[in-house]
C-alpha cells in the first residue's frame, strides 16, 4: 500500500515501474512480508531501498449472502440515515437561527426514507441479474521483498539474526559460503 503525501510535489516516477534489485525473501502472505520489513526498520536498515511485490494476482469474490427485499430496504435506510446525520449536523452547526436536535432527527429520518426508496428501486431494476451480496479482493499467490543489490547481504544477515532470536534455525543464503567443518580427529591405532 502506498501513502502519497498531499504536500509533496510530483513523484520522480510518474508511471509505475517494477523495482530493481534482488529478492531478499518470498513469503506466502502480505503480513509476513510486512513483518520482515518491520524487523529491518527496527534494525535501522534503510527501508527506502525495499519493496514488497505481490506475484500472480487473483481477483477473489466471496459471496456473503442472498439479497432480499428486507435486506435491501434495511441497507438503503442505513446508508440514507448516515447521509441524513451528516446534513442534519451541518445545518445544526452552521444555522444562524440555531436549528435544534429535532431538526437533526428529522434529517436522519428523511435520509433513511430516501435511502430505502432508492435501494428498493435499484434492487427492483437489477433483481434477476444479481441476487446476492459479496466482497471483492485482489490477492497475490506470494509476496517478495526486493532490496537493492548492494544491501542484500546486510538485509539477509539482519533477518537471519531476528530468526535466530526467535529460536528458529537460521537458513543459510545461497550467496554465503557454507560453514567450515573441522576435520575429525584420527588416532594412530586406526592406521
Amino acid at each position: 500500500m502506498s501513502n502519497q503525501s498531499p504536500f509533496g510535489g510530483r513523484s520522480p516516477a510518474l508511471f509505475p515501474v517494477l523495482p530493481k534489485g534482488e529478492v531478499l525473501a518470498t513469503y506466502a502472505t502480505y503480513y509476513e512480508a510486512q513483518e520482515a520489513v518491520d524487523q529491518l526498520a527496527k534494525a535501522d536498515f534503510p527501508v527506502k531501498q525495499l519493496s514488497i511485490v505481490g506475484n500472480d494476482l487473483k481477483s477473489v469474490e466471496r459471496v456473503t449472502g442472498k439479497l432480499t427485499w428486507g435486506r435491501v430496504a434495511l441497507a438503503g435506510a442505513a446508508s440514507g440515515a448516515w447521509l441524513g446525520v451528516f446534513f442534519g449536523l451541518l445545518f445544526f452547526i452552521f444555522s444562524p437561527a440555531g436549528a435544534g436536535l429535532p431538526f437533526v432527527l428529522a434529517a436522519v429520518l428523511i435520509g433513511a426514507g430516501f435511502g430505502m426508496l432508492f435501494g428498493l428501486v435499484s434492487y427492483g431494476l437489477n433483481r434477476r441479474r444479481r441476487d446476492f451480496t459479496s466482497t471483492m479482493q485482489v490477492i497475490a499467490s506470494n509476496y517478495q521483498v526486493i532490496v537493492e543489490s548492494a544491501l542484500v547481504n546486510r538485509a539477509r544477515n539482519l533477518l537471519a539474526g531476528h530468526v535466530a532470536e526467535l529460536g528458529a534455525p537460521a537458513v543459510p543464503q545461497p550467496s554465503e559460503p557454507p560453514p567450515a567443518v573441522p576435520p575429525a580427529p584420527t588416532s594412530r591405532d586406526d592406521v
